[in-house]
């Protein structure tokens, strides 16, 4: 199985990426947040991954820590939820956050991830509550709380789309729109991707 890829990035779109290795491309998804990471297209890249073969499908989920993809093997690891499920919850959370999150049994906070219910959000503490503290992530290891990013999720989101490529005035325009049209309190995933239709729309 692909463990890894390193080449270069031909493409990014909303969910996925692809990764040139030798004159092969490979079509890899990955979460948000992680997408938001990435190099700009025609750079260098280097991402660990996961293969999820099915009777329909091949498909690679990608990574850039250890810690995230560890967190995607627990993910999946939780009754009803699949790969791309799994994608969704690390879309709307950054890892070490998500952890504490599970940890603390805060279901309400999970349920604010575009797209996870509160079932679902129950079923994730239920199943790793324990589990999650076994990451190798060093913030866990210490007991720490993971404070809230200090530039606030508008900088998160201009980040995010500079990394796809777009210019500064474009990006915080863009941001801006969504925030103005979402309201401040909506998930990362969900003004990314209003975001994104602002900038392909031309408004």
């Amino acid at each position: 199985m692909i463990a890894a890829l390193r080449g270069t990035l031909v493409e990014k779109s909303l969910d996925e990426a692809l990764i040139d290795v030798g004159g092969v491309s490979y079509r890899v998804a990955f979460s948000t947040l992680t997408l938001g990471k990435l190099p700009a297209e025609g750079q260098p890249v280097h991402v660990r991954v996961r293969t999820v073969v099915r009777e329909d499908a091949f498909e690679l989920f990608g990574f850039l820590t250890r810690g995230e993809e560890e967190m995607f093997l627990l993910l999946t690891s939780v009754s009803h939820v699949g790969p791309r499920l799994a994608l969704t919850v690390l879309s709307g959370m950054e890892v070490p956050e998500l952890v504490v999150a599970i940890a603390k049994e805060e279901v309400a906070r999970l349920t604010k991830i575009h797209g996870i219910g509160k079932k679902t959000a129950e079923r994730l503490v239920l199943e790793l509550k324990e589990k999650v503290k076994t990451l190798h992530l060093e913030a866990v290891a210490k007991g720490a709380m993971i404070p809230p990013p200090p530039a606030g999720p508008m900088a998160d989101l201009v980040s995010a789309l500079l990394n796809l490529g777009y210019k500064a005035p474009q990006a915080e325009k863009a941001a801006e729109v969504a925030g103005e049209r979402l309201g401040p309190e909506a998930a990362f995933q969900a003004l990314f991707r209003e975001a994104l239709k602002v900038l392909r729309s031309g408004a």
